[in-house]
């Protein structure tokens, strides 16, 4: 089968295209024949040796995709070849609480993720794809759409009339978009780009900020919200975006942490006494379980949502699918297609 490697971590064009025997199952796995491949920013730090320490350099990477089952291990039931699945990238995460102990199984990370033609799966980690749902509605699914769906509905607990802010235009920031509003919420989303926030409008964004043109964009969010805040914050800037969140934040708000994309803060929280005056909740997530995939799944099909594909790369223009992201002019999903 044709794939890819990590090669030395040293930059994007680390990425190597290779060969490798095709893949056998083994009790309790399933071999699923990739279609489709979504890039995520974590993807790209693993080819520059940001995240976490340097992989094995034939480890084959990406966390995101979707395909059919080609081959079934030993013990599996429930599942027939030619089945179209997803799966979280924390596999070993079926359901309940967080645990540790996820991160020593993570697709593309610590074992051979999505970027070749076939890719050994848990066969307990699977969700099947409806099929009402087509290949590129479901491929997106299973990281920033999760991680989305988490911050927002399992953490957040949105309901109709809440305010969800999400900062920036990435994947999990239109997800959250896309999630809330079919949710009923309002929702608020800050970006450098006035194109972008004007996508962001058309996908029914409620109040929009340019955080360049307005750098204190918190106070532009209790303008337009009355005073009231956010109920829900989906940030994805991190230390350095924190104390303007907490400062947009309603009174009893959840404020999800799931990166940490603005940098680092240049002082610490000079408003910590707010975080107990407002009653503020801070969680930081890692994704979500397969149980949480499985009713995201549910709620695409429901709600008929439609993701934000940017663009579209083939197998062998990888690399290209990778400096594309890095610019960071595509708003929406960057995708691979075998």
């Amino acid at each position: 089968m044709k794939a890819f490697r990590i090669g030395p971590q040293t930059g994007l064009d680390s990425l190597i295209p290779d060969t490798r025997p095709d893949l056998v199952p083994g009790p309790g796995e399933v071999i699923v024949k990739v279609r489709l491949v979504c890039l995520n920013h974590r993807d790209m730090l693993v080819l520059e040796g940001k995240y976490g320490p340097r992989r094995p350099e034939d480890r084959t990477p990406v966390s995101e995709g979707m395909g059919e089952v080609l081959a079934i291990g030993d013990g599996v039931a429930g599942l027939t070849v030619g089945a179209r699945v997803v799966a979280p990238h924390f596999v070993s995460w079926i359901d309940g609480d967080f645990q540790r102990s996820a991160f020593a199984h993570d697709v593309g990370i610590t074992h051979d993720g999505w970027l070749a033609e076939q890719v050994r799966v848990p066969a307990a980690a699977l969700v099947p794809v409806p099929d009402s749902l087509s290949d590129m509605q479901a491929a997106p699914l299973a990281s920033s759409a999760l991680t989305a769906w988490n911050a927002v509905v399992e953490v957040g607990k949105v309901k109709a009339g809440d305010i969800v802010l999400a900062l920036g235009t990435g994947g999990v920031s239109i997800w959250a978009l896309q999630l809330a509003k079919a949710a009923g919420a309002r929702v608020a989303i800050t970006s450098s780009s006035d194109d972008k926030l004007a996508l962001a409008r058309s996908l029914g964004a409620d109040i929009t900020i340019n955080y360049r043109t307005t750098p204190d964009w918190e106070k532009a969010l209790l303008d337009a919200t009355g005073g009231a805040g956010a109920d829900i914050i989906v940030e994805t800037g991190g230390q350095a975006t924190l104390a303007q969140s907490i400062d947009a934040a309603a009174t009893n708000a959840r404020i999800v942490i799931i990166g940490a994309l603005a940098g680092k803060a240049n002082e610490g929280l000079a408003n910590f006494s707010t975080i107990i005056g407002k009653n503020l909740v801070l969680t930081g997530i890692a994704e979500g379980s397969r149980a949480m995939l499985a009713r995201l799944v549910r709620a695409i099909e429901l709600h008929g949502i439609q993701p934000v594909i940017d663009r579209e790369f083939g197998f062998d223009e990888a690399l290209e699918a990778y400096r594309y992201l890095a610019s960071g002019s595509h708003v929406g999903k960057v995708l691979v297609r075998l």
